[in-house]
């Protein structure tokens, strides 16, 4: 199949979900055509029959603000029309969503039929997608989808819940590519971070509000004064500064580095005994998954999407949002002795491989087929 995807480029959720399922298409033989503004930060490498086409937006004096989805509309069509696509999936409803259906409507006026899936993946509907502004064209976009896919229950429920639709959306988790983050820790390294056999704890987001990376910190504090430890900090965002200020005027500052955005995490999560990830909200946790596939367990809130991943008292454990006092006493449960930590590592491990890449892409597979047909 000629596949069309059209995402984020950036390190979110949704846009490494889309290129990683492009990825695994196109070793399976599809051809696969990222549309976006950039490259995409996971599209690394040369691959045959991946091709990526960048939406270029014209700046005229005239607009304010340069009229990207119309770009988006026009290179869609650009791409249908010259490559022989058979389906576009979009990932993020806005205005990916919008932007397919004003394709789909302009090809058909030129006798061609492009069916059209949209993913919905969390902030699109649980936060911009509710806005006012947004909610009438996010909704019609939705129902005039030919297929509508979420990443979690959580996530389909908060969607009939917030917006005045009827119709289907098929639930197809996040997936991880377990064999890719599922590797042996270099010592080196490791010993690097931690000389004195301190414990390892990572926590990696986009670093907004609704990550609550204040709780990480406060967790981490709690927790190190039992178990000697070094929090590694991955990603960034508008709320990196303001933890950074924090962080040096805490005790354990020494203890706290900041990475960045980091896109070999593969290369960094096996070394680490315990992932952090205290959210207001996660529509699904892909951060976690990919953190339990390097045999990390993960200690988190229980909110949104992540009771779907995160199995309380097996791979880790769930407390409330800001009970950053129960998350630290779970993570030093975990800790405490190596027998203990061994079993939530394999069980995390054994967590995520129901979420293999290999489980998830041929459902993708079939919904394409179906809608081709």
């Amino acid at each position: 199949m000629n596949i069309a995807i059209v995402c984020y480029p950036t390190f979110g959720g949704s846009g490494v979900l889309a290129t990683e399922l492009g990825k695994a298409l196109a070793n399976k033989g599809h051809n696969i055509h990222f549309i976006t503004y950039q490259q995409p930060v996971r599209l690394a490498g040369f691959h045959a029959n991946i091709f990526y086409h960048e939406v270029r937006v014209p700046t005229y004096p005239l607009f304010d603000y340069p009229p990207y989805e119309t770009a988006l509309t026009s290179t869609m069509v650009d791409v249908v029309q010259n490559h022989a696509i058979d389906i576009l999936h979009v990932h993020y409803a806005i205005p990916h969503a919008s932007a397919a259906y004003m394709a789909k409507q302009i090809l058909a006026k030129e006798n061609k039929t492009i069916p059209f899936i949209t993913t919905l993946h969390g902030t699109d509907i649980t936060l911009v997608g509710r806005d006012k502004m947004y909610s009438p064209v996010v909704t019609f976009s939705m129902m005039e989808s030919d297929m509508l896919t979420a990443v979690s229950s959580n996530l389909k429920d908060e969607t009939y819940r917030n917006f005045d639709i009827t119709k289907p959306i098929e639930v197809i988790h996040n997936f991880v590519d377990v064999n890719r983050f599922h590797k042996k820790p270099v010592d080196a390294f490791k010993k690097l971070i931690a000389p004195n056999g301190e414990k390892i704890i990572v926590h990696a987001s986009n670093f907004r509000k609704v990550k609550r990376v204040d709780d990480v910190l406060d967790t981490f504090l709690l927790l190190n004064k039992t178990i000697p430890s070094k929090l590694l900090l991955i990603g960034d965002g508008p709320e990196r500064g303001r933890i950074e200020q924090i962080t040096r005027d805490c005790e354990s500052c020494a203890e706290v580095k900041f990475l960045g955005k980091q896109e070999q995490m593969e290369d960094i999560l096996p070394i680490a005994d315990l992932f952090l990830l205290p959210s207001e909200y996660e529509s699904f946790g892909l951060a976690a998954l990919e953190a339990m596939a390097a045999e990390v367990p993960v200690i988190s809130t229980n909110a949104g999407g992540l009771p779907e991943i995160n199995v309380n008292g097996y791979c880790g454990y769930m407390s409330d949002v800001g009970d950053v006092e129960d998350m630290a006493k779970n993570a030093i449960s975990i800790l405490k002795d190596e027998a203990t930590h061994r079993l939530f590592k394999d069980n995390a491990l054994a967590q995520a491989k129901k979420f293999d890449i290999n489980n998830i892409v041929p459902i993708y597979e079939k919904l394409y087929e179906r809608l081709i047909k």
